[in-house]
């Protein structure tokens, strides 16, 4: 019975899995730990036709249990953060080229993201003043951010997380000519 379970839902259970961890090691420790969870209390099961159900609320509970055990026994040392040190010291390179950066784009653009994005002034608030409506104000946002990211996708090589976070980048070239 529990193979026939198991052929069944360990690969959904893995992708769900891989929703909530970033690791494989743990991602792997959790789903050996719901099989042996499974194995111990299939017998207590009252409606096989929850079994789905019942094995990813088993996930779940197994996941909050990893974090928990790493929160309460994590001794974090002065180094031990070093990756969010460098995903920090890479946004704060980045924003110094922002404003360049907004500043190459055509000047309606760079006009909107400049009060939206760095100055951090509303949506609604700006559309009023300027005399149109909300969603154009939104969409000719949206396409100002597109030409940025393009911009700034030229400019460097960006890398991220797994949540989409930025991590680091690096120059495609020396100087491009807008962050210096």
């Amino acid at each position: 019975m529990i193979e026939k379970i198991w052929a069944e839902y360990q690969a959904s259970l893995k992708r769900f899995l891989w929703t909530k961890l970033s690791n494989s090691d743990d991602v792997d420790d959790v789903l050996q730990e719901v099989m042996i969870k499974t194995y111990q209390n299939l017998e207590k099961l009252e409606s096989p036709s929850s079994v789905k159900a019942w094995l990813f609320q088993i996930a779940n509970r197994a996941v909050i249990d990893l974090y928990r055990r790493k929160g309460r026994s994590a001794v974090l040392e002065d180094n031990s953060l070093w990756f969010e040190q460098d995903e920090e010291d890479a946004k704060a390179q980045l924003a110094q080229c922002m404003q360049p950066l907004v500043d190459s784009l055509p000047e309606a653009s760079a006009v909107l993201l400049t009060a939206v994005d760095l100055n951090g002034q509303s949506q609604k608030q700006l559309a009023q003043e300027m005399g149109i409506s909300y969603s154009t104000l939104k969409s000719r946002i949206q396409k100002g951010r597109r030409d940025l990211r393009h911009t700034l996708e030229q400019c460097c090589q960006l890398s991220f997380d797994v949540n989409g976070n930025l991590m680091d980048f690096q120059p495609r070239k020396k100087g491009c000519g807008k962050c210096e």
